[in-house]
């Protein structure tokens, strides 16, 4: 188990909700519920001689533990199936068979059928639920058909054939549990006010349907029929009980998003969390952290989490619920009606069972910042990539390489020779820490990579002798085996050797030299360890390429036109500008030259100009003239 694991699960509170157990990427092992969290999760990594092997090989592969506090076993319930039922976790094996919590259904045809089902269609037809508790959902629609008067019946009662008669009256009609629409006895109008009733309890206004049971037990037991009324307080019962709303899932087709936010002033930084509620559904969680958050009010810190949600949506709810009010809500209105094409509701509930639900998510949000807070704890902890673990046990290294440090040579032809230092920290590049070189020990137009390799190194670490470092964990040359030997030559002259490992990278087979080693070694051509290594080489020659092109672009600007008295680099490169080359600049008559640089030194030009073209053909007819003793 794993340090930050071992903090995760001492933060874990002792509440009701549902808990996913993940591996190192993200993916997840098992979703489970329980009535304290603190509890069930943690007893997973006790291990007993008792313990099954699944467990112990589930507590083995979990590098990562999220939970999701709720309010009741219920709502943790709800929220444990959709969460398997999306997620399809290995270890969920009981629940593989995707079987799903039955709904109440009223279908969406004339005289519609009040029916329950486990299959979601989209038709048109309303859905309230799902149920936990069946036998609850089967008391509560015997209730409703013992009120109201539904039929149960399939038949497709359209007004042609209800006009033409082909329907008879069945016993549901004759025991008064039916009135008839079938043949005609009761309206479609009738009959929809009905299921508006019936709509209306199972959204839960059941305080209407409560006084009536009660009216009809008390009746009833004055009629000393005892069985009935205790029929009728059984209903009032299962109407009480299916009235409890869940707030995880609910029971309207309401799209929703619940926002909520946790400020914590000691450590400047805030939480903000939204659950995504589509078609009576949580669908999913998302979060963010608020930094820098002094002098800002709560309100302000809503705003702008909004904002930066909304600015980016490609969808937008039927309402908002926020944990706290945000400074320009009318604002947030215009915006999203805008973009849905009609209001949204932007709410902040204060009582209820939706202001118990924004309590839930504030709840989740706490959690969050409390996990911020392990975050910050590592922030001591060095975080190495895998990359540079792999660059070690590859190379079979004393130490990390985190620093790494990498040279390379660039020149045209032998000309403008420079050289490249480039730093690598933690398997990424600093260029604050880049250094470039001029080489002052090659002649021009001589190159000698070896002797510029030997240079540059040497003035690297001459210099972080004197400064006292920094010096690197790793050294990298971009050459073989001749470029590794000037480098070590170097070192050894500085007195440095031996304080940190220095190897050659060669490009044509990208193999590895050492500098006590007569073979080379090769790394694996997918390793990350030498992709890094190909990445730091690339980058140097990118680096000191980049160098020297710069200095060849001042060296041609800063040309010929130079020797010409009264000119500059400015003056010289707008000639250069101007006509497009030095070239051009020699061909150019007085007048055009006196119109960009004046007539003096257009006149300097012109006789500059003229005596490079007499010097050019004395030198071609001596050559003629050579040529033509020789022949």
């Amino acid at each position: 188990m794993t340090d930050e694991l071992k903090r995760k699960l001492a933060m874990i509170p002792a509440r009701v909700g549902v808990y996913m157990l993940k591996r190192a990427g993200g993916d997840v092992l098992y979703v489970g519920k329980a009535k304290s969290l603190r509890s069930r999760v943690r007893s997973y990594f006790r291990e007993t001689p008792k313990s099954e092997g699944r467990l112990r090989m589930l507590a083995r592969k979990t590098e990562d533990v999220e939970v999701i506090v709720t309010d009741t076993e219920a709502e943790a319930l709800i929220l444990e199936n959709n969460l398997i039922k999306r997620l399809r976790p290995r270890y969920n094996i009981n629940l593989k068979d995707d079987k799903s919590y039955p709904y109440i259904c009223i279908k969406n045809e004339p005289f519609p059928r009040i029916f329950p089902t486990r299959q979601l269609r989209k038709d048109g037809s309303k859905y309230f639920g799902p149920y936990t508790d069946v036998k609850n959902m089967r008391r509560s629609l015997r209730a409703i058909r013992s009120i109201f008067k539904i039929r149960t019946c399939s038949l497709h009662l359209a007004p042609e054939p209800i006009a033409k008669g082909k329907y008879r009256t069945c016993l549901e009609y004759h025991i008064k549990k039916c009135a008839g629409p079938c043949v005609g006895y009761q309206t479609e109008e009738n009959y929809k006010e009905t299921v508006v009733q019936v709509e209306k309890l199972l959204t839960g206004h059941t305080k209407a349907l409560i006084k009536l049971l009660e009216e009809c037990m008390h009746a009833a037991s004055k009629r000393l029929q005892f069985e009935e009324a205790a029929q009728r307080r059984n209903q009032i019962a299962a109407v009480r009980k299916y009235s409890q709303r869940q707030k995880v899932v609910s029971t309207d087709e309401y799209d929703r998003d619940l926002f909520g936010l946790c400020v914590n002033r000691e450590e400047n930084v805030a939480a903000a969390v939204l659950f995504k509620v589509r078609e009576g559904k949580v669908i999913g969680r998302q979060h963010t952290y608020l930094r820098r958050i002094e002098g800002r009010a709560d309100e302000e810190l809503m705003q702008t989490w909004l904002e930066h949600y909304y600015t980016e949506a490609a969808f937008f709810p039927d309402e908002v619920h926020l944990s706290c009010a945000c400074t320009d809500p009318e604002a947030l209105e215009d915006f999203l009606r805008e973009h849905r094409g009609r209001k949204v509701a932007v709410k902040t509930p204060q009582r209820g069972e939706k202001a118990d639900l924004m309590k839930m998510i504030e709840a989740n949000a706490k959690l969050l910042v409390e996990e911020w807070k392990l975050q910050q704890m590592k922030r001591g902890e060095e975080r190495i990539p895998y990359a540079v673990k792999a660059l070690k046990e590859d190379l079979r290294l004393a130490v990390l390489p985190r620093r790494i440090e990498c040279f390379d040579i660039s020149h045209l032809g032998g000309t403008g020779t420079v050289a490249s230092c480039i730093v690598f920290e933690r398997g990424q590049p600093r260029p604050s820490a880049y250094r470039s070189y001029t080489l002052r020990t090659v002649e021009d137009g001589k190159p000698d990579d070896f002797l510029s390799m030997q240079e540059v190194v040497c003035r690297r670490y001459s210099r972080a002798v004197e400064e006292n470092g920094p010096f690197p964990d790793l050294v990298v040359v971009d050459g073989g085996k001749g470029q590794l030997t000037s480098a070590v030559s170097a070192l050894r002259e500085v007195d440095v050797y031996g304080m940190f490992p220095i190897i050659g990278l060669s490009k044509r087979l990208e193999e590895v030299y050492f500098p006590q080693d007569t073979d080379p070694k090769h790394i694996a051509k997918r390793s990350a360890s030498l992709q890094l290594l190909q990445r730091v080489r690339d980058e140097a020659h990118r680096f000191a390429v980049k160098l020297q092109r710069t200095q060849r672009k001042k060296r041609l600007l800063h040309s010929e036109l130079l020797a010409v008295e009264g000119i500059g680099p400015i003056t010289a490169q707008k000639l250069v500008k101007a006509f497009g080359s030095v070239r051009k600049v020699k061909q150019t008559s007085e007048d055009d030259l006196t119109g960009v640089v004046g007539p003096k030194t257009a006149r300097r030009i012109r006789s500059w100009a003229d005596g490079a073209a007499d010097t050019r053909a004395a030198d071609i007819s001596a050559m003629n003239e050579i040529g033509g003793s020789r022949g």
